[in-house]
């Protein structure tokens, strides 16, 4: 059998294959009319989103025979398989709103989930060329895709680590349409922040390739939207956490992940440590 280090490389090989074959698929539906309908939670979804999850399925149903695997576009199982103490979340393309707008930022998720921590992940913005994998045991590397695709293994490749928050005005990465009072709260008790605005997961791999140092959410969002980002980031030697600065876990009821913290330095991390309790210390 083999170790752990090869056993999560192995994974992420086959993560890094599923999400450029569904990514390939998303592009070339781009060009075509899309068929958009509206789920029942108001959200949109695509043909590419659909094709997307089911080229992602069938490769990881052959490779990973036995792993229960949970994705956004997928049948209503879901809750079984997360009491699992391995599976795989799945978002086949994340960021639809900035999809069908025509923007770039939008991607590929998917994430090993093994006793409720997010373990090894991939990442791939498409329309972006950029590709963000990495495990807890080997590190974070960034992958550069050209349009017809390549072998894992070429030499297009970088170690990817978070770089140190800038003494002022360190970078927030924000969402395109979503502020909530307690991310504005955080970031003016930390500030002052430049911000920018970027959709998606892609925020997770800019962070982790040093391009970005903080990136918060104070809603739940739907496990599959950051688990790989959360793999990525933390393989790159950052952090997702919650509001609390205790890890995120999955596997939660109806598979919500609780408001977080995606950060890059740790001297960043424990500014907001330090931040959480002088608001707590005023209460």
């Amino acid at each position: 059998m083999k170790g752990t280090q090869d056993h999560l490389s192995d994974i992420v090989e086959i993560f890094t294959e599923a999400a450029i074959a569904a990514g390939s698929e998303i592009l070339r539906r781009r060009k075509e009319r899309l068929n958009a309908t509206q789920k029942a939670d108001g959200s949109p979804v695509t043909d590419a989103d659909l094709r997307a999850e089911e080229i992602i399925r069938a490769r990881l149903l052959e490779a990973l025979p036995g792993v229960p695997i949970i994705g956004e576009e997928g049948d209503g199982s879901t809750l079984e398989a997360a009491r699992a103490e391995r599976f795989v979340l799945v978002d086949p393309l994340d960021g639809t709103r900035d999809f069908l707008d025509g923007s770039a930022h939008f991607t590929v998720n998917i994430a090993l989930i093994e006793n409720r921590r997010s373990v090894a992940g991939v990442l791939y913005a498409p329309a972006c060329g950029r590709l963000f994998e990495g495990n807890l045991v080997n590190g974070a590397y960034e992958i550069a895709v050209p349009s017809d695709g390549f072998a894992a293994k070429t030499p297009l490749r970088r170690t990817l680590h978070v770089r140190p928050a800038p003494a002022s005005n360190p970078l927030a990465l924000e969402s395109r349409s979503h502020r909530e009072p307690a991310t504005e709260s955080l970031l003016a008790r930390l500030g002052p922040f430049e911000r920018r605005a970027v959709g998606s997961s892609l925020k997770f791999g800019l962070i982790a390739a040093g391009e970005g140092d903080l990136y918060a959410r104070g809603v739940s969002l739907n496990e599959w939207d950051i688990a790989a980002g959360d793999a990525v980031l933390s393989a790159a030697g950052g952090a997702v956490i919650t509001f609390g600065d205790e890890p995120v876990l999955y596997g939660n009821p109806d598979l919500k992940a609780p408001p977080f913290i995606a950060v890059g330095d740790q001297a960043l991390r424990t500014r907001v440590q330090g931040s959480r309790t002088a608001e707590t210390s005023t209460e």
